[in-house]
């Protein structure tokens, strides 16, 4: 079933796989640009949100159930 073509030559098979390299190291460049980027965000999203807790450990505003209002648990909730 061949038409006598013999398949690709050797010119063309490394033209191919000079090709394939060429867009392999852009895929690589690529991925690592979106990883740094990622990086930043992530970074950022933490600095910004250690910011705005202001050191207190249970986040802002909140209190705890035991000492809301001087009045305990049940001065709150009951």
């Amino acid at each position: 079933m061949c038409f006598g073509g013999g398949g690709p030559t050797e010119e063309e098979n490394k033209a191919a796989a000079e090709e394939r390299v060429e867009a392999d190291t852009a895929k690589q460049e690529e991925i690592q640009a979106r990883a740094a980027k990622k990086r930043e965000d992530v970074t950022e999203a933490i600095e910004s949100r250690t910011e705005r807790r202001g050191g207190m450990r249970g986040g802002a505003g909140r209190r705890s159930l035991m000492r809301a209002g001087g009045q305990g648990f049940l001065g709150r909730f009951g």
